[in-house]
Order: C-alpha cells, then sequence, then structure tokens
C-alpha cells in the first residue's frame, strides 16, 4: 500500500503511527504501542538545572523555520526509524499545516528542536534531536508551552524513554491513550497562534503548575 499523507493522517486519528527499521529500509510499518507514552502539558519537569540552562541560555527559539533540517538531523544518527519515504511524507504533511518543527538556532545553526503532527487538540511527537547540551530538553519546554497556550489537551511521545522521563512523560494503557486521542480529536487547536515566549515566562508558566 502506497503511503499518502492523508493515509498518514488516519493512522494517527486511530491511533497508530508510521516507522522504518532503519534509514535504508524502503519498508514502513504502522505501530499501535501496547504501553504509550505522553507528555501531560500541566506537569512539564523543568529541572534546576535545565531551568538555569533556559535562563543563560543565548539560543533563539524558533517556529517552522527549517522543518526539513529539523526532519534530517532527528535522522542523522546511526539508529533511525526515519527513512526517505517518512521524510518525503512528513515534508508534505509540513506543506499543508499539519507537521510542525520547533527549532533552537545558535546564530545562523540548527543545534536543537522537535518535530511532529497535528490533529484537533493533539500533538503527535515524533523525534528530537540535540547538538549541544539541554538543546532538544529546551525545544520541548518550548513546544509544551506553545502546546498549552494553543488549547491542545493531548502531546503524545509514542514511547517512553529516561530522557522524556526526566521532563515528566509518563505511560498509560492502549485504551486510556484512545480514549484521549477521542477527546483530542474533538476539540480546535492553535498551534501557530502563541507568540514566541521568553525564557523567564516558559520557566515562569510550566513552575507554577510542576
Amino acid at each position: 500500500m502506497t503511503l499518502t499523507p492523508e493515509l498518514l493522517l488516519h493512522g494517527y486519528s486511530i491511533g497508530i503511527f508510521p516507522m522504518a527499521e532503519h534509514r535504508n529500509d524502503p519498508d514502513i510499518f504502522w505501530v499501535d504501542p501496547r504501553r504509550r507514552g505522553v507528555m501531560p502539558l500541566n506537569r512539564l519537569h523543568l529541572s534546576r538545572s535545565l531551568r538555569r540552562a533556559l535562563r543563560q541560555s543565548l539560543y533563539r527559539p524558533a517556529l517552522n523555520e527549517d522543518f526539513a533540517g529539523t526532519v534530517e538531523a532527528c535522522a542523522d544518527r546511526s539508529e533511525t526509524w526515519i527513512n526517505d519515504e517518512i521524510r518525503a511524507l512528513y515534508a508534505q504533511l509540513h506543506a499543508k499545516g499539519h507537521a510542525h518543527s520547533v527549532e533552537l538556532w545558535e546564530e545562523d545553526e540548527l543545534i536543537g528542536g522537535v518535530y511532529g503532527v497535528t490533529l484537533g487538540a493533539a500533538f503527535f511527537g515524533e523525534s528530537m534531536f540535540s547538538r549541544r547540551p539541554n538543546a532538544s530538553k529546551m525545544a520541548l519546554a518550548y513546544l509544551v508551552d506553545r502546546l498549552r497556550l494553543g488549547g491542545f489537551v493531548l502531546f503524545d511521545t509514542q514511547f517512553i524513554t529516561p530522557h522524556l522521563a526526566s521532563l515528566g512523560a509518563v505511560e498509560i494503557s492502549r485504551a486510556a491513550y484512545h480514549s484521549m486521542l477521542q477527546e483530542a480529536l474533538r476539540l480546535p487547536a492553535d498551534f501557530l497562534g502563541p507568540a514566541i515566549p521568553s525564557p523567564q515566562e516558559v520557566i515562569q508558566r510550566n513552575t507554577q503548575t510542576s
């Protein structure tokens, strides 16, 4: 079956997502984990060291300035599930307004970021990367802040890693995830509307509820 952006969005709407075994594998398969990772949007954990990194950072946060570069950077590792077809599909979703990247820049160098797919009030996080200490964590903090302000109710991280768990991500059952997903799909949200905040605003909003 040939994957299209429309089929990809349908997959997300029923709780599955695509992966390849590795960069050079032409085959793509659907995944529906028994245990699903989610990031509660009101429970982002900003450690003392991460708050310090945000305050002291000279990196510039940005939105969708280099979506393709963010996806490519996420795939630039020895083990990746992002093959050429997946990159092309997400580029099409981005062109249609359903895929976005939150990025960190050091002057003209992309040094960290995260990208994912939006549908209703759900954000499906796909991958993140870091070329400086804490860069992906800072990008994730900016992303969570944007999702909260934009009215999102579900941040799907797919799986749990120690990196995500340290920021507050949790595992829930497949049934619980599907229930949350159906609720999120019925609600409106705005990913592009909120202004890019200052680091102090991100810290303040997430410290008050974490």
